[in-house]
């Protein structure tokens, strides 16, 4: 296995981990623990040892084919840019395992916890790990989720409720503005990959569409890392639990937006729109987040504030555009995460033990937690820039490049005073969580008595300050060669001299670090007693951005109701109607740009058993559409008849694969809107006599009539046009031509959809699984409404007794009248299923496959279920509808992953002859297991429609409550 295989094995490791803790016991918190852990400790393993090869200035690159023609293969690229950002997720998530261990409680549900933690662990890798745009889209989008799941773990928490909706609406439209500015940066430079868009970084900023794509890509970034206007969302999200805080706070949700800024820093900065928007955005986001930490009493607000001043000075130093600028962005990123990780899991230890966050009633604490608050204290001073802290040398090269001439603007000559502005405040919020939480006075009325952490709890923030120290006393001999590589990665030839010397002799910038210093501890001298009589932020605190979120989110809603009014309805046949509309004006203006024309070939007669067999057809059409109103019953055996001429006609033109589903499909669907019937509320009588039915339903019916024939008028002329042309030598030929040699597989239809059009085949059993799943969620939750008038005493009773003997016959099933002995149905189960599991087996050259063999199947199921009722159904076959659909998703996207272990494109197919035993040789396609898959979906997919629809129909019918709502029984 080459080393850039390992990528794939980086990236898969915490999704299966995920996928593992997900079946541990939901309250186990030593094995969920030791899988989350192990997952992240082999990652890092792995990930350092790439290492050697990354600091001799090469990259490594991995190329999995998949959608190629759309540029769309699974690309891993691994730079030293991406690898500190690996190990940093992968190191500090390591530590929040281990935080995590102690911090959670035995009665929380854990192992869903290190489930979710696992599942954004890995988005938060595949994003810095991409080396395509859309694939970077892709996981920005699992961050979102997943980031949603982690901060509303505690959901009976309504705090943590409103925070996870809060952070995953702001941050996904945030991913919705970067996925259009990616692709129109793929637009400009032809192709979505990450190297071949760093390559073009003058075509990029000299395209028309530059600005737009800038704009775009920096929403999309500033919603993530909480940039001014969309920082709001981050304070919320304190809900959570601290470990998952001290995680996406320090090294992954919030520097998701970092990463990209990062990333695309030399094709996107350089420009005035770079240096106006992404500076100011900066400097606004650095003073308001410093600003409003000054006031906040919860220990985890003042983080969170932090956080936000920090991102803004990290995006700041960004928006400046000189390459030193970016080499003191890198670092205070990396500086960012080792002390705002241990400060929150610092916060989260004093929570744990004392039972509060509040800073008014904390005091004293460092004599009952002496370590604790060693740990703390060193970590908020790294946070202050403290000399002999990492914090404060990218501090200084803050200021340093603060002090610098980037564009001559007003900005630039008020920025060296704005930025020693911020770094007072940020002193100020430092000294403030200091001493108020660990000097002064022991404190009174905790809800715990303090006492110090579990040992193994305090070894993560005992790591990070570590490391605090070692970088800030030798930074050269610890991050500076990982600095350097991810420098070298990100700037390349414009890769500046730079410094990492703790003393450069006296200077302006360390003036202005020692004036943030002593003006930031003056400050709260002077003025520390009264920030605890504050609820909220002078002057910015009136300005509640949860408040204008409430208020755009309620507009929009308002907005959509309104939309809702005008053009929704309550009638299915009126959505039908626009649907159709809108299909015939899509259909029909092509032809009025090119014209219509038949082809040059010949009219040939009709067959007369052709024609008969369609007038049946169209006596049936319309005879259901007449019975309708009369008799649903009646309308839906008619609707079968054209299903069924459907199927002959089929089989008439030589198509013996479409006949087979088209007649299969027509048994499943038939016994399906059967059970659907019997759930539908009674028809009221008309209100109109027919003699006397007003203009309004002919003219509606007219309409209906003038529509069908307009589309099935229009469908038929197109079908003649086609049929009068020769065929043309291209698609299909090539499909006849190479169904053989290409899918190994003389079925053609069947090598086309689980081979040529595999991709479409697999995109169209989840939207099944989704619809059935849809199906059975909205019908277990449907109840019918009470009848509203009062029934008689004795009608009462004789309807509980009905009730209790139809639950004492039948379980869960009403009572079937059959035509066909119950024994009779029984025996023809093992027949069907030895049918289905023939079509799936030869499915590949005759005709069938795992669609067929799937609804074959669910027919022997239906026979089951009408004769003995869902029950029996359920115990004689164990049929658990959800595992056989997971089963199937699962055992297709199995075979098409192990196509890339050939390196091959996904869902390719091999074939092979096998030489068996008596039998002799026999040809096999990899594209069995796949079409298993389609037949494992379609069983489990049926299934639960049955069960949903059989469950609702043995409520009795007297308890529906007539509606006017469905149907248009007046017509």
């Amino acid at each position: 296995m080459t080393d850039a295989r390992l990528l794939l094995i980086i990236l898969a490791l915490p999704f299966l981990g995920s996928l593992g803790a997900a079946f541990l016991p939901t309250r186990g918190r030593n094995r969920a623990a030791l899988l989350a852990g192990a997952v992240a400790l082999v990652g890092l393993v792995l990930a350092a040892g790439f290492y050697p090869v990354l600091a001799s200035g090469r990259a490594v690159r991995l190329v999995i084919p998949w959608l190629s023609t759309l540029g769309l293969d699974l690309t891993l690229r691994l730079n030293g840019f991406s690898w500190l950002f690996s190990i940093l997720i992968l190191g500090i998530g390591g530590l929040v395992v281990l935080y995590a261990r102690y911090y959670l409680s035995s009665d929380d549900p854990v192992s869903r916890f290190f489930a979710f933690l696992m599942a954004f662990m890995g988005s938060m890798l595949g994003m810095v790990l991409s080396g395509n745009l859309i694939q970077i889209a892709f996981f920005w989008e699992m961050t979102s989720l997943f980031s949603f799941l982690l901060i509303g773990y505690w959901h009976h928490n309504q705090s943590a409720r409103d925070g996870a909706r809060m952070a995953l609406v702001v941050t996904a439209f945030g991913g919705v503005c970067l996925l259009v500015g990616f692709v129109l940066l793929g637009h400009i430079v032809g192709s979505y990959d990450v190297d071949r868009v760093l390559d073009a970084g003058d075509l990029i900023r000299g395209h028309a569409l530059y600005l737009p794509a800038l704009i775009l890509i920096l929403i999309g970034a500033f919603t993530k890392s909480a940039q001014f206007p969309f920082h709001f969302w981050l304070p919320h999200a304190m809900a959570a639990p601290t470990p998952v805080s001290a995680y996406l706070h320090s090294a992954t949700m919030v520097k998701a937006g970092i990463y990209v800024l990062i990333l695309l820093w030399p094709v996107l900065a350089g420009t005035e729109s770079w240096y106006l928007i992404v500076t100011t955005t900066g400097l606004v986001t650095l003073l308001i987040g410093a600003w409003a930490a000054i006031f906040q009493q919860d220990l985890k607000g003042l983080l969170a504030y932090s956080t936000i001043s920090h991102l803004g000075l990290i995006t700041l130093l960004l928006g400046l555009g000189s390459p030193l600028a970016a080499v003191a962005a890198i670092f205070h990123t990396v500086n960012h995460a080792t002390f705002k990780a241990s400060l929150f899991m610092a916060a989260g230890i004093i929570d744990h033990e004392t039972g509060t966050r509040d800073l008014r009633k904390l005091s004293g604490l460092a004599r009952f937690m002496p370590i604790t608050a060693t740990l703390a204290m060193v970590a908020a001073a790294a946070m202050a820039g403290v000399p002999l802290l990492n914090g404060f040398l990218s501090k200084e090269m803050f200021l340093a490049e603060a002090l610098e001439t980037h564009s001559g603007t007003v900005l630039d000559s008020i920025l060296p005073v704005l930025a020693t502005l911020a770094s007072v405040f940020s002193v100020l919020y430092s000294v403030r969580f200091i001493h108020q939480t660990f000097l002064g006075p022991p404190p009174v009325e905790l809800p715990h008595e303090p006492r110090e952490a579990p040992r193994w709890m305090r070894f993560p923030i005992e790591i990070l300050v570590l490391i605090c120290l070692l970088v800030g006393i030798i930074p050269a001999l610890t991050i500076g060669p990982f600095l350097a590589t991810a420098v070298q990665s990100v700037l390349g030839g414009r890769t500046p001299t730079y410094s990492l010397a703790i003393w450069h002799g006296f200077s302006l910038p360390l003036l202005m670090s020692v004036t943030a210093l002593v003006g930031g501890t003056g400050l709260y001298l002077l003025f520390g007693a009264r920030l605890n009589g504050f609820s909220q932020s002078p002057i910015i605190g009136h300005f509640k951005g949860r408040r204008t979120f409430e208020i755009v989110l309620a507009a929009i809603i308002d907005g959509a109701r309104v939309v809702h009014r005008i053009s929704g309805t309550k009638r299915l046949q009126v959505q039908l109607r626009l649907l159709v509309v809108t299909a015939i004006i899509v259909g029909v203006l092509p032809f009025l740009n090119v014209g219509y024309s038949r082809g040059p070939r010949p009219d040939t007669l009709v067959d007369p058993g052709f024609a008969i067999l369609w007038m049946l057809a169209g006596a049936s059409a319309i005879g259901a559409a007449w019975q309708a109103k009369f008799h649903r019953l009646a309308a839906l055996v008619l609707i079968g008849v054209c299903g069924l001429v459907t199927c002959l006609s089929f089989a008439w033109l030589s198509a013996p694969d479409l006949a087979l589903t088209q007649l299969l499909v027509e048994i499943v669907t038939l016994v399906l809107l059967l059970l659907g019937l019997r759930w539908l509320p009674k028809r009221l009588p008309d209100r109109w006599p027919e003699a006397h039915m007003p203009f309004t339903v002919y003219f509606r019916r007219g309409g209906d009539l003038l529509l069908a024939l307009a589309g099935g008028g229009g469908i038929a002329a197109i079908a003649y046009a086609m049929m009068t042309r020769d065929a043309p030598h291209g698609l299909s030929r090539y499909f006849v031509e190479h169904a053989y040699s290409g899918g190994g597989g003389t079925n053609v239809v069947n090598v086309i959809l689980v081979d040529f059009r595999a991709f479409d085949t697999y995109g169209e059993i989840t939207v099944l699984a989704i619809v059935a799943l849809t199906v059975f969620t909205l019908l277990r939750r449907f109840r019918p409404a009470a009848e509203s008038i009062e029934l008689p005493e004795q009608q009462r009773q004789q309807n509980a007794f009905d009730d209790a003997r139809e639950d004492r016959d039948r379980g869960d099933t009403v009572r079937h009248y059959l035509l066909v002995p119950r024994v009779l149905m029984e025996w023809l189960f093992p027949v069907i299923l030895t049918c289905a599991l023939y079509f799936l087996v030869r499915g590949h050259d005759l005709p069938g496959g795992g669609f067929a063999a799937g609804v074959t199947a669910s027919i022997a199921i239906i026979v089951l279920y009408m004769a003995s009722g869902t029950r029996s159904v359920e115990m004689r076959l164990t049929v658990q509808p959800v595992q056989w659909i997971s089963a199937g998703l699962l055992c297709a996207t199995a075979t098409g992953m192990a196509a890339w272990l050939f390196g091959y494109p996904f869902l390719s197919t091999h074939f092979r002859y096998l030489d068996l035993p008596i039998i002799g040789a026999i040809p096999m396609a990899s594209a069995l297991l796949f079409d298993i898959g389609v037949f494992a979906v379609v069983v489990g997919t049926t299934a639960l429609i049955l069960v949903a629809l059989a469950h609702q129909s043995i409520r009795s019918p007297r308890a529906a409550k007539p509606s006017q709502d469905v149907g248009e029984g007046a017509d």
